[in-house]
């Protein structure tokens, strides 16, 4: 049985190989035809990579072979789609961009009209008919492609009307954007609400995306927070979906912090529906016991936003989120949202100062990425899985182990909860050892 194209979050790998404009193109073919319409409107965005302008004119090319009009957005953050989905009631939207990967990687994602990513059943269709004919008679349409002016400003304009109420008069702002699709926008809003701001990551030329920046590499917000004396940092990832932020102190606020602040402030407001919000199972123990003692409700899913989207949309709650700072809130958006996350954050902070936010003491976490060969399942590694359990009730009651395959790298994922950083790195470093054994 052949290798499934689309993983947890669209289609992705080397750009010109893995990731070619033949499978643009055909791609771009598909999805129309898959759609059952005859002249769909199709938006196209894309974030900083040098394949991206490649890929664009393949993804363009493909959707006007099979009859698309085509809407060229250039770049913007993966979010932004989806609000100018809806906001131009268009029937598909394409997203171009590998995220937090290296610049060498590019991916491939769509969104349906309702501005939520394709379902797994509907991206199995699409690879069914990449070996059809766009064209199908010869009276059959074919598209346009032309630039879709004013969408980044179209973007910023929705944040500043969710936002309005939020002044940022007086605050010193860092912000990473790097070197993607935020290095534009994400100024401009913070600007806009009144914030002094300062960046760094905003100078792309194709390669630097993501490199030693980013919310991938987090130190380098965080020296720079404390050396110009700022009082917040935020880091966005390649497709400004993502955000991590750092204290005037450069201490780390993860996701799981920051979706912690975020949910106990909604709740206050009286602005979560259901009480309940969607985590991962990355999450850090610590997070979930404290949000069930507010009397938060907690819904545990799969790594992947997809997955978070599921369950939200299963009972009709709005917030949800990954330890990755991926925050989900649908009162604003059907798709995660870094820009949006940290205003939401300083609106729950109401002027305070980050470093003096309610804490939660964590428990020491270990997580080690193992590279293996291609994304080989976990299903027949025997011996992980004894390993694995025999970890688990070793530390029942105490910590939790967790081991997957990575949906979107060639990776083994581990990670440790224990009482103790000591025994969390000499679990993991066990649990490693039988991985890299197994599966290298």
């Amino acid at each position: 049985m052949a290798r499934r194209l689309f993983g947890t979050d669209g289609v992705r790998g080397v750009a010109g190989s893995e990731i070619s404009a033949a499978l643009a193109l055909a791609l771009g073919r598909a999805v129309v035809l898959q759609s059952g319409r005859e002249s769909p409107r199709v938006l196209v965005v894309r974030d900083t990579r040098e394949s991206g302008e490649m890929l664009e004119a393949a993804m363009a090319a493909g959707l006007a072979s099979a009859g698309a009009e085509v809407l060229l957005g250039g770049v913007l953050p993966t979010p932004a789609a989806s609000l100018l989905i809806r906001r131009h009631q268009l029937d598909l939207g394409v997203v171009l961009s590998a995220s937090h990967n290296v610049y060498s990687d590019n991916g491939i994602k769509f969104f349906g009209a309702d501005g939520f990513k394709l379902s797994d059943q509907t991206e199995s269709l699409i690879e069914e008919r990449m070996g059809e004919d766009a064209v199908l008679s010869g009276t059959a349409t074919v598209g346009r492609i032309r630039d879709l002016h004013g969408a980044a400003a179209d973007y910023v304009r929705d944040l500043h009307a969710r936002f309005q109420s939020l002044s940022l008069v007086g605050l010193d702002v860092l912000l990473d954007c790097a070197n993607g699709a935020t290095y534009r926008v994400a100024p401009e809003i913070f600007e806009r609400l009144g914030a002094r701001v300062t960046t760094i990551g905003v100078e792309p030329d194709g390669r630097n995306i993501n490199a030693d920046c980013g919310s991938t590499h987090i130190e380098a917000l965080a020296r720079a927070v404390v050396a110009g004396g700022h009082d917040v940092g935020f880091a966005f990832d390649g497709d400004g979906d993502r955000v991590l932020a750092v204290d005037r102190d450069g201490t780390l606020v993860d996701g799981d912090e920051l979706l912690t602040l975020v949910a106990l402030h909604l709740l206050a407001d009286g602005r979560l529906p259901g009480n309940g919000i969607a985590i991962t199972v990355m999450t850090n123990f610590a997070f979930v016991a404290a949000l069930q003692q507010a009397g938060i409700e907690i819904a545990s899913t799969a790594v992947g936003d997809r997955y978070v989207l599921e369950a939200l949309r299963e009972r009709g709650w709005a917030l949800g989120g990954e330890q990755s700072g991926h925050i989900i809130e649908l009162g604003f958006a059907p798709s995660g949202d870094g820009i949006a996350s940290a205003l939401l954050v300083l609106e729950a902070l109401a002027g305070h100062d980050l470093r003096n936010r309610d804490r939660v003491e964590k428990l020491p976490q270990r997580l080690v990425n193992v590279p293996v060969q291609g994304r080989r399942p976990l299903e027949d590694a025997a011996a992980v899985h004894e390993a694995v359990e025999r970890e688990t009730r070793a530390l029942a009651g105490r910590g939790r182990v967790l081991v997957r395959a990575s949906g979107t790298e060639p990776l083994i994922r581990v990670m440790v909860e224990a009482p103790s950083s000591d025994e969390a790195e000499a679990v993991c470093g066990r649990l490693v050892a039988v991985v890299e054994s197994e599966l290298r």
